[in-house]
């Protein structure tokens, strides 16, 4: 998993510290950060869609390896459908997960 840094951070300029011993080479750099809990809400997102693709994944190579046979194609198209309601609907709820850890 990611290291973290305890740092410092000043509630007036927002300047971020992270006290470390000095061997007198020290330079003052412009870097950029994320804060912790906006690295892990992204990736629980990210983790979120990735189910969600291996998901509608499993049921379109489904789809595309079926063959009905004669006469069965209907209640095969019919169990198709029924599976890919199913994970449109666990799509748009890790979706509305996403929209409402936004607002927080």
């Amino acid at each position: 998993m990611t290291d973290y840094v305890k740092a410092w951070q000043c509630i007036g300029c927002g300047k971020i510290e992270a006290p470390q011993p000095c061997i007198g080479v020290c330079e003052d750099r412009k870097v950029q950060f994320v804060y912790a809990y906006e690295y892990e809400e992204a990736l629980a997102q990210t983790q979120r869609a990735q189910q969600a693709a291996q998901s509608i994944a499993t049921v379109l190579r489904r789809m595309a390896s079926t063959t009905p046979r004669d006469g069965e194609w209907e209640r095969s198209y019919r169990a198709l459908q029924q599976q890919a309601r199913q994970a449109l609907a666990a799509f748009a709820e890790g979706a509305a997960e996403d929209r409402g850890s936004e607002r927080r």
